[in-house]
């Protein structure tokens, strides 16, 4: 199985998260600025909200994906107030005829102040073991 991992990140939460998605599914953390050339069966896409929605180069990205070298998306990241990116990620997706699978990962991240230390060493673990459980 081909596995890949990217991620957007602002303040270097969603790397963290990528970075322990990766080492648990033997691929490589990179930012979503490298492109997906070779077929995945998976791609871990890690991103969170800024202002209330995907970043524009999470979107973009998605948008760019080509539906012949990504088998699926799994969604993962963090944020401070809202929730899951999935919905979002799924519309981008949808729209570039790739499927997003209905598991995701999500957990608090520290912004400006709130949810300091978050993600914490076992929301690290805790994406870790989700990853394993995604290639299983």
């Amino acid at each position: 199985m081909k596995i890949a991992v990217r991620y957007y990140t602002k303040t270097g939460n969603t790397k963290r998260l990528a970075e322990a998605v990766a080492g648990a599914v033997g691929a490589e953390a990179l930012p979503i600025s490298t492109p997906v050339t070779e077929p995945v069966d998976i791609l871990f896409l890690g991103n969170s909200y800024y202002a209330f929605s995907i970043d524009p180069e999470v979107r973009d990205f998605v948008r760019g994906l080509d539906k012949n070298k990504v088998g699926k998306i799994v969604n993962f990241g963090s944020a401070a107030m809202l929730n899951s990116t999935w919905k979002k990620v799924k519309a981008e997706a949808d729209k570039a005829g790739i499927p997003v699978d209905e598991r995701e990962f999500h957990c608090k991240g520290e912004f400006k102040g709130l949810h300091k230390g978050k993600p914490d060493e076992s929301d690290l673990k805790a994406a870790a073991e989700f990853a394993r459980n995604i290639v299983r």
